[in-house]
């Protein structure tokens, strides 16, 4: 995997080898969240515009919307947060991840925060 990006609203990012965006929500989110029950995903071929609502996440505690923050078209989804929702909560980083995107343009990842400045910005919170 390489870098990783985040955003405000607590997504992160990830451009893989392939090309490919790789998109998940933070450790924090999925913290504050609870415990995941149910993710709905997008249509793998949709075409997302920055700042959409892509996905939702409902936990225990509440339903929440999870927007993509850059565009593209979803090439893939995460079919195992299916059956096993609680990926999200285990391995929100890595097996938990939602979907993948072929972006417009991929220099638009180089606006958003790197794992310093997320921590930096969590802090400050």
């Amino acid at each position: 995997m390489g870098d990783i990006k985040y955003t405000k609203e607590h997504e992160w990012m990830c451009l893989d080898d392939d090309g490919h965006v790789t998109i998940g929500i933070t450790d924090y989110a999925q913290d504050q969240l609870g415990d995941i029950v149910y993710v709905e995903l997008p249509e793998t071929g949709a075409e997302v515009t920055a700042g959409e609502e892509v996905a939702v996440v409902e936990s225990v505690k509440a339903a929440s919307d999870v927007h993509v923050p850059i565009n593209g078209k979803v090439v893939a989804v995460n079919e195992q947060l299916e059956e096993e929702p609680e990926l999200v909560n285990s391995s929100p980083e890595a097996d938990g991840w939602f979907m993948k995107i072929a972006p417009s343009d991929p220099t638009e990842l180089d606006m958003f925060m790197d794992k310093t400045a997320y921590e930096d910005y969590l802090g400050s919170q």
